[in-house]
């Protein structure tokens, strides 16, 4: 039975990790959402300074392309990332998986064990009432 808890311990220990790497991807897929929404305004905020809102202008100003592109940067980012997302999600359900199928095996063993106690149990005491009588 030990190794049978030791694999549990070890299924668990694996689903949290799972989990905690989701929480991670999700947590930088949504701080990279904020930093693209700041550079979303900030370039308005650009654009409306110079009063030049077309990228191809020449006189556009430099800082508003710069962050132009370290949004979509952060977009892209963000969406690679998601893509993560979900494949840390399946692996995160398969490890559910493996954990609920140990712990049902070792559910199923710890009751084979019960019934088989219980089955002893009787005959024991019918053998101590054997004696008993004799005595």
């Amino acid at each position: 039975m030990k190794s049978r808890e030791s694999l549990i311990r070890l299924k668990k220990f694996q689903v949290e990790e799972k989990r905690r790497k989701v929480a991670q991807i999700e947590t930088t897929t949504a701080e990279f959402e904020r930093m693209a929404g700041d550079l979303d305004r900030e370039i308005a905020a650009e654009q409306e300074r110079a009063g030049i809102h077309d990228p191809g202008h020449f006189a556009y100003p430099t800082y508003a392309k710069a962050a132009m592109t370290r949004r979509d940067n952060l977009r892209r980012s963000a969406q690679e990332l998601r893509t993560q997302l979900d494949d840390a999600k399946a692996v995160l359900g398969e490890a559910f998986e493996e954990l609920k199928k140990a712990e049902l095996l070792d559910e199923r063993d710890q009751m084979r064990e019960r019934v088989a106690e219980s089955s002893r149990e009787p005959s024991e005491l019918g053998h101590f009432g054997l004696v008993r009588a004799r005595i």
